[in-house]
C-alpha cells in the first residue's frame, strides 16, 4: 500500500488514544488503534489495562459493535501487532479473522517474543505499510523499551518554573508556580504512577503531600518517595509523617539506615533503605530499582527540586522531562532554579535535549522533553 499524506493524520489519532492507557498497562507498553473507512475514523481502541485485551482488539469490537465491515476499513496501530500467545491470542490473528486487509503500523515491537506481526500478516495477503510517525510511536514506548533492557523504573522528571527558570520564590516562602489548569494535570499524573520522589530539600521546604488528589482517583496513592543523606526527627512536623507514613519510602546512605532516627521512622511505619554511597551521593539507580522490584514502581514521578533534577539528568535517569512554564517573572537571584547543584566550564557541557511535544495548560505551557 502506498504511503498517502494521510496516513501520518490518522497515525496521530491512533497515538492520542494510546496514550488513554498510560499507568495502568505495565509492564506491556501502551498502544493505540483506529479503523477508518472513506477517510473517517469510525472506530478505535487502545490497551486499557495489563492483562487485557489489546489495542487492535478493542478497536475490531468497537467496529462491530457498530455494525462495520472491517473488509472496506484501513487499520492503524501505533505498535506492530503481536503474533505470540501471551496472556491474550495473537493480534495479527484477530486481525486475519476480522477480514481487515489494510494494515498501517507505526512502529516496529522491540520484543522478540511478540514480534513478526508484519510479516505474519503479510504472509496471509494484507497490503501492510510501516515507519509512519515511527519517532513518535517509539517515544509511546519509550517506557517498555527501558524495561526490556534495564531493571528499574520509567523516571518522569516534572518541574514548574517561571520564564526565569525559577520553581519557586526564596526558601521558606510558599506559592504555586503553575496555575489551576496544571496543578488538576499533575493530580492526574500522579494518579497513574507508582512513586512521587523529591529529595530532602523540598521535603523540609515545601512539607508536600505527594498525594494525588484528584476527583476521581481510586486505589492507593502512590508511594512518597524522599532521596535524603539525613533522615528526618520522627516527630518532625511533616505531613508524611503525621498522615502517610506507611506510604512513605526513605532512601538515603547506608549508614543513616542504621541511625536512632531510622529506627524511629520504621516503628512509624516507613520503609527506610540504606544505599552505597560516593563522592557525587548516594546510588540512586539502585534505589530505583529497590522501587521497582519491591513495590511494583513501574513508573516514578519526580517532582524535585533543583539539586535533584540535575542529578538525575546528569545521571541519565531522567527518561522524560515534562516542564510547565508560567509566563511569569521573579526576577530573584536568591530563587530556587530549575536545575542546580552542577559546575560546568563551557556550553559544551550543557545537556541537551530533545523536544518532543508542546501543548498548551492556560495560561501554562507544557514542554516534553526527552534525552537528545
Amino acid at each position: 500500500m502506498a504511503l498517502r499524506a494521510d496516513h501520518p493524520h490518522f497515525m496521530a489519532k491512533a497515538a492520542a488514544v494510546a496514550r488513554l492507557g498510560f499507568g495502568h498497562t505495565a509492564p506491556n507498553p501502551c498502544v493505540g488503534a483506529v479503523l477508518v473507512r472513506d477517510g473517517n475514523v469510525v472506530a478505535r481502541g487502545w490497551h486499557e489495562r495489563f492483562g487485557g485485551p489489546h489495542a487492535e482488539v478493542n478497536a475490531i469490537a468497537h467496529a462491530r459493535r457498530r455494525g462495520e465491515d472491517l473488509s472496506r476499513c484501513t487499520l492503524y496501530v501505533t505498535l506492530e501487532p503481536c503474533n505470540h500467545h501471551g496472556k491474550t491470542p495473537p493480534c495479527t490473528e484477530a486481525i486475519l479473522a476480522a477480514g481487515i486487509r489494510r494494515v498501517v503500523v507505526g512502529t516496529r515491537d522491540p520484543n522478540p517474543q511478540a514480534a513478526g506481526g508484519i510479516e505474519r500478516l503479510q504472509a496471509a495477503g494484507v497490503e501492510v505499510i510501516h515507519g509512519v510517525l515511527e519517532d513518535d510511536c517509539r517515544d509511546l514506548i519509550a517506557d517498555f523499551r527501558l524495561w526490556q533492557t534495564s531493571p528499574r523504573p520509567y523516571i518522569l522528571l516534572k518541574l514548574a518554573q517561571t520564564l526565569d527558570g525559577k520553581i519557586a520564590p526564596r526558601p521558606g516562602i510558599p506559592g504555586a508556580i503553575s496555575g489551576l489548569r496544571a496543578q488538576r494535570w499533575v493530580h492526574r499524573l500522579r494518579s497513574r504512577v507508582g512513586a512521587v520522589l523529591v529529595g530532602g530539600g523540598t521535603l523540609r521546604a515545601d512539607n508536600p503531600q505527594l498525594t494525588c488528589r484528584h476527583p476521581r482517583h481510586q486505589g492507593p496513592q502512590p508511594w512518597a518517595v524522599v532521596v535524603t543523606r539525613r533522615l528526618p526527627a520522627a516527630d518532625a512536623p511533616l505531613t508524611l509523617l503525621r498522615h502517610t507514613p506507611e506510604r512513605t519510602i526513605f532512601l538515603t546512605s547506608e549508614a543513616e539506615s542504621r541511625s536512632q532516627r531510622a529506627t524511629l521512622l520504621l516503628d512509624l511505619g516507613c520503609r527506610v533503605y540504606g544505599l552505597a554511597e560516593d563522592a557525587t551521593g548516594i546510588d540512586l539507580a539502585a534505589g530505583l530499582t529497590l522501587l521497582r522490584h519491591e513495590h511494583g514502581c513501574h513508573h516514578v514521578l519526580a517532582e524535585g527540586g533543583g539539586t535533584l533534577a540535575a542529578s538525575l539528568l546528569a545521571t541519565g535517569l531522567a527518561d522524560e522531562i515534562l516542564l510547565v512554564v508560567s509566563p511569569r517573572i521573579l526576577g530573584d537571584g536568591a530563587a530556587p532554579a530549575s536545575f542546580q547543584g552542577r559546575t560546568v566550564h563551557s556550553m559544551a557541557e550543557a545537556i541537551s535535549l530533545r523536544l518532543a511535544a508542546i501543548r498548551t495548560l492556560p495560561p501554562d505551557l507544557l514542554l516534553q522533553l526527552r534525552p537528545s
